[in-house]
């Protein structure tokens, strides 16, 4: 049952979770280290839920959803839900791109214009199964995971400051620029696409049709993605430490773009291959979300329109709708927008979230459908809770975002 998790858990460490990150802990130190746990744990009771609806209802987040509700409320989810894999490529582009830039000194526009060459990648692994896409995801996973461990073995961390950080905070509501990141966080952790995909792919495992064998397949499943996240948790923790560790100790509180924090590891740091691998993780959670998207889009497409298209064709679409802004972005803010272009990527995720949680919590409190596996009341009450908190901080965010002269990640901007 092993392996749905991976993929899911890939969404959860992009690009647009180490700008977030970056910017946090330049600023703010460990101070918002509580945010990232709280993000994955509320990531974790979702992706149960998904999985749960895959196993025991046997439909997908999207199939369920075009048997539940009209054709206009349908096409208006898939609308939502299409728009967040975008935003997610958005990010995946700008992050490679960036690391291209970094690493081989070429443009950040050549470097967008190379990620556009990924689809080979997907071309490459047509008809191959899920277990050799998820044996590359978990290469990809490791090559992030031990980036990050070398770059913390090399800098001071303060445990005691570290522990500090898990202890909620009630100044954070006193700060608006600290709240705006803490949403900013929350935003760029829990990915709307991955509910619909969990649902799916988890029915890729065979198991026995009695009821002792699906309780041991979702018992099995939800273990599958409680480890593959917390690994992205500590993914996340690592970043944030990182950067509260290398620059908000040191002076350096406004690293709030990916580039500066490359070029300022070496000195801070002292070693010469600091920043080549800060480089390289970026480059794999750049890619790593390549694949999962893909298979995202698919599944939207064949369980909301009822539509199969060849995974070369999808890719290709999600992936030329994601250089539209790209390429667009950075003409027009230039190099030095990467980190803002990141934080509206996370922003549009933040806002499609409402529009996967509501129907996934509605679905599989259904006793109807999920039988003796429907939400209780307990977790009735987390999940709308939760719901709840996640609407309000993204209205909270989007006025935040459009009021002018605010503090957002970082220095003052207009």
């Amino acid at each position: 049952m092993a392996g749905p998790g991976l993929l899911v858990s890939v969404g959860y460490m992009d690009p647009g979770n180490w700008a977030t990150d970056i910017a946090a802990g330049s600023k703010y130190g460990f101070a918002l280290l509580w945010v990232v746990v709280a993000s994955s744990i509320a990531a974790m009771l979702l992706q149960t839920l998904s999985l749960r609806l895959g196993l025991v209802a046997r439909l997908d987040l999207a199939r369920a959803c075009r048997a539940r509700y009209s054709p206009a409320v349908n096409r208006f989810l898939w609308i939502m839900a299409e728009i967040s894999i975008v935003a997610t490529d958005v990010a995946e582009v700008l992050g490679s791109a960036l690391a291209l830039h970094l690493l081989l000194r070429v443009s950040i526009l050549v470097g967008i214009g190379i990620t556009a060459l990924d689809t080979l990648l997907v071309l490459g692994l047509q008809g191959q199964g899920f277990r050799q896409v998820e044996a590359i995801v978990l290469g990809l996973i490791v090559t992030i995971g031990v980036c990050f461990a070398v770059e913390l073995a090399m800098v001071h961390l303060d445990w005691r400051e570290i522990a500090r950080g898990l202890i909620v905070r009630p100044g954070i509501w006193r700060d608006p620029s600290q709240l705006v990141l803490a949403v900013g966080i929350l935003g760029a952790t829990v990915m709307p696409h991955n509910l619909y995909l969990h649902s799916s792919i988890v029915q890729t495992r065979h198991f026995a049709t009695d009821e002792r064998s699906r309780h041991e397949a979702i018992r099995l499943s939800t273990l599958d993605a409680v480890v593959s996240l917390s690994l992205a948790l500590l993914i996340n923790a690592a970043i944030l430490a990182l950067a509260a560790a290398a620059f908000h100790s040191t002076g350096h509180a406004y690293v709030a773009e990916i580039q500066d924090a490359y070029h300022l590891l070496d000195p801070l740091v002292g070693g010469t291959l600091a920043s080549v691998i800060f480089g390289i993780a970026l480059l794999a959670s750049g890619q790593s979300s390549t694949f999962t998207g893909t298979i995202a889009g698919q599944i939207l497409m064949e369980g909301f329109l009822e539509l199969k298209m060849p995974c070369w064709k999808r890719r290709v679409i999600t992936r030329g709708l994601a250089l539209v802004p790209a390429f667009g972005g950075v003409l027009l803010l230039g190099e030095a927008g990467i980190g803002k272009l990141l934080v509206l990527s996370q922003v549009a995720l933040s806002f499609q979230l409402p529009f996967a949680i509501w129907p996934l919590i509605r679905l599989t409190s259904d006793a109807g459908l999920m039988g003796r596996y429907a939400n209780g009341l307990p977790i009735k009450t987390v999940a709308w809770a939760l719901f709840a908190v996640i609407t309000a901080a993204n209205i909270w965010l989007v006025g935040r975002l459009l009021a002018p002269q605010q503090v957002v990640f970082g220095q003052p901007a207009t």
